[in-house]
């Protein structure tokens, strides 16, 4: 009673409008519960009124009952997104009017038959035969070359440059006292050949640079290609010496060591067949230990890519005369063996 009284009180200073307005709101809210319905179910013109209620009348929320404020502006919210994606889903209109049907297939037509030319060429092509085109239009015109072979993969990029590709790499080795040992080498892809490897304790950029210039002696051509990790101690200098000898590098992605599966492929090989069953003492050691395996691997082991040939060895195989006698030489201490006819 005091609440109404306080009301009434209030409204006797309040504008007519005001009151219009309040008194407007609260008979559509009758209009509403009125409605023969189990409950009263408000249609779309109803949350239209008060979203333009809550626009246009200040004191909308004070005479809100049937629904919380909160409501009338979550449809005011889906309200502007549906407006804005419907006009964003018209088809624009207007713009540059297309250019003639005739000058269209022309486009095309060069596009088709001038596979190297760009819509640069193309548009210079066109001014000199009277046709004022912008770039843009000849683009849009030109003829998609879906018909062209996908790019070539990386697969596909080692197995045709094989002949012009090396790849380098680092693998470490302990010492029986703990020291680290750094081993730097060269393989080429064509044949799987050794062609360089060396041991240090500090290996530099320099250092590297260096040992790409003694395995490129003088009766082995330097490659196209060389393909090696993203290793800080390939650095400026390395650079600088390989662009020198006429070397494109390539480098692999982060962390994909299968971009350089050759390199990779022999660290397993040398480990698990000669670093593994041996004891490294110390760097003179570790030296000899990789010059006699890799001598074993390029003269003698076979690859299966190679068709059990080994990279450096000869493809002829031993004919049996007789009982001739099979003599076995042993490599790195009896750790592999070499096997041939005996000489008498």
């Amino acid at each position: 009673m005091f609440r109404s009284l306080v009301l009434a009180f209030a409204a006797i200073f309040r504008s007519r409008a005001l009151l219009v307005a309040e008194n407007f709101c609260l008979r559509q809210q009758l209009l509403v519960l009125q409605r023969r319905h189990p409950r009263p179910c408000l249609s779309n013109a109803d949350r239209r009124f008060w979203i333009l209620a809550s626009r246009w009348f200040g004191g909308w929320r004070n005479s809100l009952l049937i629904v919380k404020p909160e409501t009338v502006l979550s449809w005011q919210r889906l309200g502007w997104r549906a407006y804005w994606t419907w006009r964003s889903s018209r088809r624009a209109r207007g713009g540059r009017p297309a250019i003639a049907g005739e000058l269209q297939a022309l486009i095309r037509r060069m596009s088709t038959e001038n596979s190297l030319w760009g819509q640069k060429r193309i548009q210079a092509e066109l001014a000199r035969l009277g046709f004022k085109v912008s770039a843009r239009t000849v683009a849009k015109y030109m003829r998609a070359r879906d018909n062209r072979d996908p790019s070539p993969g990386w697969r596909e990029f080692l197995k045709r440059h094989a002949p012009d590709i090396w790849a380098c790499d680092f693998f470490c080795v302990r010492t029986v006292l703990f020291q680290t040992l750094h081993v730097f080498f060269v393989v080429r892809h064509a044949n799987r050949e050794i062609l360089h490897a060396e041991v240090t304790r500090h290996p530099t950029a320099d250092w590297a640079a260096q040992q790409i210039v003694e395995c490129c002696a003088w009766d082995r051509a330097p490659p196209r290609f060389l393909i090696h990790d993203r290793d800080s101690r390939y650095g400026a200098s390395f650079d600088r010496r390989v662009r020198h000898l006429g070397i494109r590098q390539v480098r692999t992605p982060f962390r994909s060591p299968r971009a350089n599966a050759v390199a990779e492929r022999w660290v397993r090989s040398v480990r698990s067949e000669c670093l593994d069953h041996v004891i490294v003492f110390s760097e003179h050691n570790l030296r000899r230990t990789l010059s006699a395996y890799v001598t074993y691997y390029n003269r003698w082991r076979p690859h299966r890519s190679l068709g059990q040939r080994a990279p450096c060895g000869a493809a002829t195989s031993l004919l049996q005369i007789g009982c001739r006698k099979i003599v076995a030489k042993p490599v790195l201490g009896g750790l592999h063996h070499i096997y041939g006819l005996a000489e008498y």
